[in-house]
């Protein structure tokens, strides 16, 4: 009833082009030589030469698709006279429509459906309806956004460089019709070939990249805007892992599961999806700088890294090959200074790139500076420029291997010319890399082989003693340890000194003393448990022998469940100070030791764990299974809301855990 509607009824028709009822009006009867059109309006007798009625109870069938253009108080009133009639399908554009989640509910148990309220309108070129304010021209771009304007923002940018729309959807408050519901609806909708996705609120997530990884899986990328990047996903949250973990931290987890590629402005997103429209993508994030000038080269090396793409050194071969074919003095490593080839010769250009792209070393490139110009200050030299530009989009496409350009050159001939033969151009260096970056990001993280889910627990783990048990039967290791409750406890353990002695009910034992460490002799551990005790009472203690191994890197492994998006796991640099560092890394659970390793990589203190200054490094395979562990322990558990490992203490030898967080549902 959204996509093609039989029959439609605009109700508040006017023909006063400040009004919404005008746009509505003027757009649905651009469809009426496919549907019905009725316009109602109770004070009009005839709008644009056409009978007008003054309700639709004056209809003389019922309208499977009613827009809303009348002021709020009066939306109820009409939807109850549309649901009497036989209505199925409500757009409402009124904002501010009071009880909106009863009028929903209304709608739904009449047997009918609401898009909005508050919504901008919906357009769909194959089928010409236009319910909407403003003109879209017809193309590949479908625009599913919760702020309408925003969406008609985006229709705008596209317009300007040629890019028009397949489908418009404001899906306004989603108080029926959700964003996951008209996203799947454009998996068999031929027109569309990429999809601009604006949302502020992700309820229903799970679902929701659900369905846009199928439509991945359908070769129609999905590119998202979203906004609250600084906004922390819990204040409330009781462990480092909740309070370190954003919202847009689990967003972009999703975004790399599903291959969807977050952008951060609406021009970046329309530049990403003509990128799209070339049909080249990226097989990786390993890039080659190709330029003619070692500045451009030297400043696009530093944007590549800054947007998470690898500009690896080239290979022996590749290099000496390059050395003999360019002049003395060019840099032939990555990036590629052709110091002076392209003037000679513009077939250089193209040379470069194939011998870049023919390597297994490289997943897409990035040729920058002049080329693009030359057409417009020697005139000359117009053709033979847009004949190299062709053979270029040739030499991507031959290699399954994204090219992209940063060209000098104002938009023209030679840049039209790269656009049409398929190679994304622009004229910053900026944006090139952020749609390199944008291709890269729409692989899907994919599946792997993982050991499978533990059963669950029969009932809910408490306390660290308990989490330790629970865990260390899969996989995570903790020190020789002794539950402790009084004085006699502690003596003939067997446990080797130095020891360590914590309150195993406390989240943050360090901040109420309820930790000793370095424990050397009797007397000491006595002393050390009579002034905790004092300080917090009875309870659950727990003695442990100390790790002193050395070379030791104490790092933080996490898990907590989202409300929208289900377990997620995390993992970063741990102790007391892991909020100061607040170097983590989120992915959705749950994950394999080869996503766990990936997400180690992708720390600032990566290079702790590879050895430092002489150090030898850290068993990281074994932390990347104790992530892999959590992250199954978590999803299995649908009872834990937190659960943290900190510190986890990461040697040359294995990995220990020392403390052990586990927050139920029933405890937040």
């Amino acid at each position: 009833m959204f996509r093609d509607p039989a029959s439609v009824a605009v109700v508040g028709a006017s023909e006063d082009e400040t009004k919404w009822g005008y746009w509505l009006a003027r757009g649905a009867l651009r469809g009426s030589h496919r549907r019905a059109v009725e316009l109602v309006n109770r004070r009009a007798g005839t709008l644009f030469g056409r009978p007008c009625s003054v309700s639709i109870t004056a209809l003389d069938r019922a309208p499977e698709l009613v827009a809303l253009c009348v002021p709020a108080p009066m939306v109820a009133g009409v939807v109850e006279e549309g649901l009497a009639l036989g209505v199925r399908g409500f757009l409402g554009i009124t904002a501010g429509v009071p009880d909106e989640c009863a009028l929903a509910a209304r709608v739904r148990d009449g047997g009918a459906r609401l898009l909005g309220a508050n919504s901008l309108g919906i357009f769909d070129a194959a089928t010409e309806l236009e319910l909407a304010w403003g003109r879209f021209e017809a193309g590949p771009l479908a625009i599913v956004s919760q702020s309408g304007q925003l969406g008609s923002e985006l229709a705008i940018l596209g317009a300007r460089v040629g890019l028009g729309i397949s489908r418009f959807v404001s899906i306004g408050n989603q108080s029926d019709v959700s964003a996951a519901e008209v996203l799947a609806d454009l998996a068999e909708h031929e027109p569309t070939r990429v999809i601009a996705l604006y949302l502020e609120s992700f309820t229903e997530a799970e679902e929701l990249f659900g369905v846009l990884t199928a439509l991945r899986a359908t070769g129609k990328p999905t590119l998202l805007l979203t906004v609250g990047a600084g906004e922390a996903s819990s204040r409330l949250a009781r462990s480092h892992t909740g309070s370190l973990t954003s919202r847009t931290d689990v967003v972009d987890a999703a975004c790399r599961m599903a291959g969807v590629a977050r952008v951060r402005t609406p021009a970046e997103l329309i530049d990403l999806a003509r990128a799209c429209l070339t049909g080249v993508g990226v097989r990786g994030h390993r890039v080659a700088v190709v330029g003619d000038s070692g500045g451009q080269g030297g400043v696009a090396a530093d944007l590549a890294d800054a947007v998470g793409l690898v500009v690896p050194a080239f290979p022996a071969g590749l290099h000496e090959r390059l050395a003999d074919a360019l002049p003395e003095g060019a840099a032939t490593g990555n990036p590629v200074d052709l110091a002076g080839a392209g003037e000679r010769d513009l077939a250089s250009y193209a040379d470069t790139v194939e011998a870049v792209l023919a390597d297994d070393t490289i997943d897409a490139a990035v040729l920058t500076g002049y080329f693009g110009r030359y057409a417009e200050d020697v005139p000359g030299l117009a053709e033979h420029e847009r004949q190299i530009a062709r053979q270029l989009g040739a030499v991507s496409h031959r290699h399954g291997k994204a090219l992209v350009v940063h060209s000098m050159a104002e938009p023209g001939t030679s840049t039209a010319q790269l656009w049409s033969a398929g190679v994304p151009t622009f004229g910053d260096i900026g944006s090139s890399m952020r749609t390199l970056a944008g291709l890269a990001a729409l692989r899907p993280r994919g599946t792997e082989p993982m050991p499978p889910l533990p059963e669950p627990e029969h009932e809910p783990v408490d306390g660290y003693w308990a989490a330790r048990e629970a865990l260390g039967k899969h996989g995570v290791r903790f020190p020789d340890g002794r539950q402790v409750r009084c004085r006699d406890d502690l003596l003939g353990t067997g446990l080797r000194m130095p020891l360590v002695l914590k309150a195993g009910w406390v989240a943050h034992k360090s901040e109420v003393g309820g930790v000793a460490v370095g424990i050397t002799d009797t007397e000491a551990l006595l002393a050390a448990f009579d002034r905790m005790y004092a300080a917090l009472g009875p309870g659950e203690y727990v003695l442990e022998e100390q790790d002193r191994r050395p070379d030791v890197v104490e790092m933080l492994v996490g898990a907590r469940r989202d409300p929208g998006f289900g377990p997620v796991v995390l993992v970063g640099a741990g102790g007391t100070e892991a909020e100061v560092w607040a170097d983590t890394t989120v992915e959705l659970a749950p994950l394999g030791s080869e996503t766990a390793t990936d997400m180690l990589d992708r720390l600032r203190c990566a290079t702790l764990l590879a050895g430092w200054r002489g150090r030898p490094p850290v068993a990281t395979q074994a932390l990347a299974e104790v992530v892999s562990a959590v992250s199954r322990y978590v999803t299995a558990n649908d009872w834990i809301t937190e659960l943290e490992l900190n510190p986890v203490r990461v040697g040359t030898d294995g990995v220990l855990a020392v403390d052990a967080l586990i927050i139920r549902r029933d405890q937040r």
